[in-house]
């Protein structure tokens, strides 16, 4: 019996390479398919620049620290509810300008872009009440952005002001977190968040 074994085995050849030949393709489809996969998570966000700067990308991996959130009526809701989607977190102020250019355009994404993929989050660090924001917002007509007010420096402080979760290295300034929690890079000055190369970027970070 061992040797009619041994015998079909050299008779056909052809068997056993065809064996070899199916093993190596599936090796090296998983192999290409990891491949994919990391090239996805470590492939370079595509360039978005405001008049005054360019968008910075964070060394990925470490998840944000428990952020909890004031809305303009006083109630609070933790960052980490927004976890699934990506995340938009606008920092901007009553006495800014350009903050003032950039919020009706934040406004403008909020109507036209799947909320169920992107949260917009604009926060005020006002430090004058909420109803003083709240009629600001309204003078802007300002309706659709559900709008959050940081007054105590809570979540963001600047660069020399102590411990906060978000740096303000500038106003306005803006922090994309991707749908796994951690904070993937900042923008500072006014942008145009409906133009292609925002959309471009924010689209790379739904993806990752």
């Amino acid at each position: 019996v061992r040797q009619s074994r041994y015998s079909a085995i050299m008779t056909n050849p052809m068997d056993l390479t065809r064996r070899q030949f199916l093993a190596a393709a599936a090796s090296t489809a998983a192999a290409g398919a990891a491949v994919d996969r990391a090239s996805a998570q470590t492939a370079r966000p595509p360039a978005l620049r405001s008049e005054t700067a360019q968008f910075v990308e964070f060394r990925r991996g470490a998840e944000l620290p428990r952020v909890s959130l004031q809305r303009i009526d006083g109630t609070f809701v933790d960052l980490s509810s927004f976890r699934g989607k990506s995340v938009l977190v606008n920092f901007w102020a009553t006495w800014c300008a350009p903050c003032r250019r950039e919020l009706p355009l934040l406004e403008k994404l909020r109507r036209t872009i799947d909320s169920s993929l992107l949260a917009i989050v604009p926060v005020s660090i006002d430090r004058t009440p909420s109803a003083d924001v709240s009629a600001f917002l309204k003078r802007l007509d300002i309706r659709s952005l559900r709008t959050y007010h940081d007054p105590q420096g809570r979540i963001a402080r600047g660069a020399n002001q102590g411990e906060a979760p978000f740096v303000l290295y500038g106003m306005p300034i803006s922090y994309i977190i991707d749908p796994q929690g951690r904070a993937a890079g900042y923008v500072t000055g006014e942008l145009d968040w409906t133009a292609s190369d925002a959309l471009a970027l924010l689209k790379h970070y739904r993806q990752t």
